[in-house]
């Protein structure tokens, strides 16, 4: 498979993670046949909104908006920026709100990306996350999907766990539902493989949203 270059915008980035991400694009071909057609309907909907020179926003949705719906919120938003497709903006929510899980900001950390709290004791912190020192930073908690600042209409739904799918049959607002769902790395929470899990899942979804952002 031809892996699309970056664009030039990537100067913003961290050395790191610019580094991490074009490791994470060299790997397209691991992606299953079935998993890329998933990701292409979602790519489709991004380029027909950009046509129509509409913002093109995504809202991943799982059920604590912990783990996977940031994951895949943070990644989705830093490929558009990889790809330099302006318009594209990234949000993720939950059935309930709880908090980004630590361990899940600890793997992005650990990709390259510059990620800040002001106040990390509290129930439901609120992180900056950055991909470079100049950026400007995604603002990301946890909070149900409907709940400001996520939009209500004219946005793609993409369902990242079972249990959100399941739940949300009808997302009201939504211009498609799309499952992608990934496997809960809480599954190694307090075990030896927890950071290995953490960042198996981080590499997994960055890959995916690298290559449905460069499908666009």
């Amino acid at each position: 498979m031809t892996v699309p270059h970056p664009a030039s915008s990537t100067h913003a980035m961290n050395p790191p993670l610019l580094s991490y991400l074009r490791d994470r694009a060299s790997a397209f071909d691991a992606i299953p046949s079935d998993r890329r057609a998933e990701l292409e309907q979602v790519a489709t909907y991004i380029r027909e909104r950009l046509q129509q020179s509409e913002p093109a926003k995504l809202i991943f949705v799982c059920t604590h908006n912990s783990r996977r719906s940031h994951l895949s919120q943070i990644w989705a938003q830093v490929a558009a920026e990889y790809y330099s497709l302006a318009g594209v903006e990234t949000y993720s929510g939950g059935t309930e709100a709880t908090a980004f899980n630590p361990r899940a900001v600890a793997a992005l950390q650990r990709s390259g990306l510059k990620i800040t709290t002001d106040n990390p004791d509290a129930t439901n912190p609120e992180y900056s996350v950055s991909i470079g020192d100049s950026a400007t930073p995604q603002i990301c908690f946890s909070k149900v999907y409907d709940a400001p600042p996520n939009p209500t209409q004219n946005f793609c739904a993409i369902m990242t766990c079972s249990q959100a799918d399941e739940a949300c049959p009808v997302v009201i607002g939504c211009e498609l539902r799309m499952p992608i769902r990934y496997e809960d790395p809480k599954v190694a929470d307090d075990t030896e493989y927890e950071a290995q899990r953490y960042d198996e899942r981080s590499a997994q979804i960055c890959t995916e949203m690298l290559y449905m952002m460069s499908q666009v």
